[in-house]
């Protein structure tokens, strides 16, 4: 039996001092009632072996983590949110709350959602609803069973207070939402120095960036680094946006202080998968324009970077950043398609036989409206004598999909045992379109009954083994 992976903390962000973040204290909650706790990430950190008391002290009531940060940390940053620049942000909910080592060396935050108010809560409660923090549970676990890159749900504890809001039956319960990351240093946090001319400040930031996750371009001269930094983020955040197109999510809050310097997907407010293929496709109620529909996230992507591009002109040259954000476009071109394959089981061949299969694979989704889940499972590892067993059989007989069917041909499986998976001996995959998600909290809302909700999670797990784990592996 291994040995279990051993609590390592290093905090970080408090070395880079005052002017970055405000020390804060948690609300003093009613109530602290563990509903849930990820353990595998808790393994994955040193912290599986904490006992529930422990776990409620540290992440219910925030008393410090042995050898950790001392205070909790609201960040400062600015952002734009709808392409509106808005100086008024920050933390307002939420804090960094720990870092720590995990299983692969790498520094992760422990970051909050909804332990109170903050400097930067702008008359706002600082508190999180139940269903909240159960949403984001939902859509960081399905992002990561499909691959994509994300924030972990850590914890989830209800705090006992009535909470008011006017996009939910008030009042409504309350919790705390723990989540473990991959930093949470975001765009807007490099913007807010630039609007406040802290030259310094700015070069104080990158390079903690670079020494804690970007070695390789700490190795460059200085005068190399802000553009090498910005293609850097380009390259990780186009492989984040065709991932997110490949699992069919939507983000719906794509402001630039809601994305990160590692690439990695964060923040899950309202967000939506696709019940069938359709790029006009929006998530958030107040997205009027379509700024951020499905189809549009790798532009909002991009568009966000060139504001961070802008930011970073305060220690480059306009030029420099200009052609490291062409890293981007060069990236997910690429990516898309891989996406697309690696969703399906299948190893990519050249660039044109990819993007030519991407045109049919799209084509064929947008003109039968096919369940956009139900396709990439039942077409999973290429197997057509499965997919033509499958519910969906009908839409596989029209005449879009006889291109497709054709180029699949060409396309060989990655690991093909995987089928073997009994995940794949069912009918139909989990899904969590809007319907599902409110189905699993209904019960939760009338009758305090997690357990859909539990069986939700546990299908969600074999999910995220049958699509990466050999059937030997599970």
């Amino acid at each position: 039996m291994s040995t279990p992976f051993q609590y390592q903390p290093d905090p970080r962000f408090d070395k880079l001092g005052a002017d970055f973040a405000d020390p804060v204290q948690s609300a003093g909650f009613p109530q602290t009632l563990l509903r849930y706790r990820n353990q595998r990430a808790a393994a994955e950190v040193g912290l599986g072996g904490l006992d529930d008391k422990d776990w409620v002290r540290h992440f219910g009531r925030f008393e410090a983590l042995p050898d950790n940060q001392q205070h909790n940390l609201a960040m400062r940053y600015h952002g734009h949110q709808f392409r509106q620049y808005n100086p008024d942000l920050g933390d307002g909910r939420g804090f960094l709350f720990a870092q720590l080592r995990d299983d692969n060396n790498r520094l992760m935050d422990l970051g909050t959602k909804g332990s109170g108010t903050t400097p930067w809560s702008r008359g706002a409660d600082g508190r999180l609803t139940l269903k909240g923090a159960v949403r984001e549970v939902l859509a960081a676990n399905m992002l990561e069973a499909l691959g994509v890159p994300t924030s972990r749900a850590f914890s989830v504890i209800e705090t006992g207070e009535a909470l008011m809001r006017g996009d939910e039956p008030s009042p409504t319960r309350s919790a705390v939402l723990v989540r473990l990351s991959f930093s949470h240093i975001r765009f807007g946090s490099f913007q807010r120095l630039a609007m406040l001319g802290q030259k310094d400040n700015m070069a104080l930031l990158l390079n903690h960036c670079l020494e804690n996750y970007m070695p390789d371009v700490l190795a460059l001269a200085d005068a190399k680094r802000p553009a090498a930094f910005l293609a850097h983020v380009a390259r990780a955040s186009a492989h984040l946006a065709a991932r997110w197109i490949a699992a069919g999510f939507v983000h719906g809050v794509l402001n630039t202080d809601n994305m990160n310097i590692n690439g990695e997907s964060f923040d899950y407010g309202p967000w939506r998968f696709l019940p069938h293929y359709e790029p006009g496709f929006t998530a958030a109620y107040f997205d009027y324009q379509g700024l951020y529909a499905f189809g549009r996230q790798g532009e909002a992507v991009s568009w966000n970077l060139a504001r961070l591009g802008e930011a970073l002109s305060l220690l480059a040259p306009v030029e420099d950043l200009q052609e490291a954000h062409k890293a981007f476009a060069q990236t997910y071109v690429h990516a898309l398609p891989e996406a697309f394959l690696h969703r399906l089981g299948l190893a990519a061949r050249t660039d044109e036989e990819n993007q030519a299969f991407l045109r049919v694979i799209l084509a064929a989704l947008k003109d039968s409206q096919v369940s956009y889940e139900g396709f990439f499972f039942d077409w999973f590892c290429g197997d057509a004598d499965r997919a033509l067993t499958r519910p969906r059989l009908g839409a596989y007989q029209q005449p879009c999909f006889a291109a497709f069917r054709e180029q699949l041909k060409t396309f060989e499986p990655v690991r093909p045992a995987r089928l073997e998976h009994p995940y794949f001996a069912r009918e139909n995959p989990f899904s969590l379109i809007i319907e599902d998600v409110e189905g699993l909290w209904a019960p939760i809302a009338q009758n305090d009954d997690w357990g859909d909700f539990e069986a939700a999670m546990h299908q969600i797990e074999e999910a995220g083994g049958a699509y990466t784990l050999c059937p030997s592996s599970t």
